[in-house]
């Protein structure tokens, strides 16, 4: 093998590697997507979510102007009683947490929080 081919043979290979290395170009975030809950028609959607510590959770309240809340007597949480807008709530601590209702006590969910 001559010098030109070999320099030729280690250029080509050094273009794939550099090539293959440039794919998926991560950023490092660990940014979580965006959990939401919906409350309308008496229920919250979903009623049951997992995150993890450190996330927000989101209630949008759009039953139509009729008043809910969000109650985690346990952690002793409550949001405004309210008939539109949102409420959000960050989970530091690890477990599982249910949540109410005030007016309507068969709306119940709950949140999974895990490390």
């Amino acid at each position: 093998m001559s010098v030109r081919t070999g320099l030729t043979t280690l250029i080509a290979v050094a273009a794939v590697f550099t090539l293959t290395s440039c794919g998926n170009d991560s950023t490092g975030s660990t940014e979580q997507a965006p959990v939401e809950i919906s409350v309308k028609n008496l229920a919250y959607k979903p009623n049951s979510v997992t995150v993890h510590t450190g996330q927000t959770v989101t209630w949008i309240f759009e039953d139509q102007g009729m008043p809910h809340d969000v109650v985690f007597a346990e952690l002793g949480i409550k949001s405004d009683l309210q008939g539109s807008g949102t409420y959000s709530q960050t989970f530091d601590k690890a477990g599982t947490f249910t949540y109410t209702c005030t007016p309507h006590p068969n709306m119940t969910g709950t949140i999974i929080v895990e490390e």
